[in-house]
């Protein structure tokens, strides 16, 4: 997973310090509707992003991961390839677009790969890695992105893109996925080990009644070995996409995952101009600025665990309460100099820990409600499951806020100031906070809320859809 997320992050961020100089440079924006363009064009890729569901869906009904993951990323290869040739606004459209349905595919699958693989009890902690691996990409992309733009040009940006792009496919070839490594596994790894002995008896000998074992491929186990079936219902089911979406539980993940992705990337269409217009700064100094709001989320393994041990509720809850303050003392960032550099810094930085605290819970979240389903009603999903089907929401859900996000951020500050933007996205923050306090990890006073541990119980007891 984490290498296809880190290809789609990393060309992500990369073109963002770039953008606002290329629309003038080779598409020939005038300078004063260049916030306007590099928010539409923010917002294009977003709207791409919308057909996650669409593509978890899918993805539950191929036979592996790696083909669709194949797909995605040589979307991402020909969307390249536009956006590195494209001299008209209408070609860096359809590149977006076509980057937008990438991303898609390959977050979706791989967020689904990694719940295939992952031990239910540490998946939060994977969910943190695998955010961590795409704040590294966000964290060197912007940098590299202004810095090669600068010193070597337009194209030479582009082809630290394609050769990150061939690396992963190529790691995608030679990927061998959990249930396929299962089928070449001896029998006697996958069955149950046999019941011990009692004290006062000796392990029976070989007899007619009771055969050698054998050790061949397609052995039989013991009957007395043999795991529960899973009981699939014979009526007519619910397809997974509207099980999920039945839940409660999920739709406050979702609506916080649009939240969330909403205050994150309202800041890709206004930091790299407004530090332009307020500091003088450059394409270089464009990246630079998303470092203090990227470098907090290498503690997201940390809240991940935390998340496996005490459920979701508490970090979601306070990520978002621990932003309204951030967000609010933004309008204090409102003239030159080096102090306010300073503080503009460290508000990104703080605010890069709550949005972190955020994030990492609601990916797990996805799981654990995958989890309770199947334990309470073993069976509703179907034998294919439904891992990318609700990941695929929950991408779905984080476009939407990709998509809102750029037009809020672009689109008050242009017409009502940065201030105004940094209290508006302010309420926004408190009422994620309120729904994650009410319904994330289950409805608020239940007793046993936790992430991973007795999902089956509390979901019988509890009656939560």
């Amino acid at each position: 997973m984490a290498p296809g997320a880190v290809a789609v992050s990393y060309f992500l961020a990369q073109i963002v310090p770039v953008i606002p100089f290329a629309l003038t440079t080779r598409v020939g924006v005038a300078e004063e509707d260049v916030q306007h363009w590099v928010s539409v064009l923010l917002a294009v890729y977003g709207a791409a992003l919308l057909s996650a569901s669409l593509c978890g869906y899918l993805a539950d009904h191929t036979p592996s991961r790696r083909l669709p993951l194949l797909i995605g990323l040589f979307a991402l290869l020909g969307s390249t390839l536009l956006l590195c040739l494209g001299r008209t606004l209408t070609l860096l459209i359809i590149g977006r677009l076509l980057q937008g349905l990438s991303a898609a595919i390959v977050w979706t699958v791989g967020l689904a790969l990694l719940a295939d693989t992952v031990g239910h009890d540490t998946i939060g902690q994977a969910m943190g890695y695998v955010s961590m691996s795409m704040s590294v990409a966000v964290l060197v992309a912007p940098l590299l992105g202004g810095v090669v733009y600068a010193r070597a040009g337009y194209y030479s940006v582009f082809c630290m893109a394609f050769g990150l792009i061939v690396l992963d496919v190529v790691l995608r070839v030679v990927l061998v996925e959990k249930k396929i490594a299962k089928m070449w596994m001896p029998a006697s790894q996958e069955t149950s080990p046999p019941l011990p002995a009692l004290e006062d008896e000796k392990p029976p000998g070989p007899s007619i009644s009771s055969p050698p074992e054998t050790t061949t491929l397609f052995a039989l186990p013991r009957p007395d070995s043999v795991p529960p079936l899973t009981i699939f219902p014979t009526k007519r089911q619910l397809p997974p996409i509207l099980t999920l979406l039945g839940s409660r539980r999920l739709l406050a993940a979702l609506f916080c995952a649009l939240i969330q992705s909403t205050l994150l990337t309202a800041w890709d269409a206004v930091l790299p101009l407004y530090v332009h217009r307020l500091f003088g700064w450059g394409s270089t100094g464009g990246g630079l600025i998303f470092l203090p709001l990227i470098l907090p989320s290498f503690v997201a393994p940390l809240i991940g665990y935390w998340s496996d041990k005490r459920g979701p509720r508490i970090p979601t809850t306070l990520g978002f309460l621990l932003a309204v303050p951030f967000l609010v003392a933004m309008r204090a960032v409102n003239h030159g100099g080096i102090g306010q550099i300073v503080l503009l810094c460290a508000l990104l930085a703080c605010l890069g820990v709550a949005l972190s605290m955020a994030m990492t819970p609601l990916l797990a979240e996805i799981t654990y409600i995958i989890n309770v389903k199947e334990k309470s009603h073993p069976g509703v999903f179907g034998r294919r499951g439904a891992y990318a089907t609700a990941y695929g929401l929950f991408n779905t859900a984080f476009a939407g806020g990709m998509l809102v996000g750029p037009i809020w951020g672009g689109f008050v500050t242009q017409r009502s100031g940065w201030a105004t933007m940094g209290w508006t996205l302010a309420i926004l923050a408190l009422v994620g906070a309120g729904v994650a306090a009410l319904l994330i990890g289950g409805w608020v006073g239940r007793k046993g809320e936790s992430g991973t541990k007795n999902v089956a119980i509390e979901e019988r007891a509890h009656g939560q859809k």
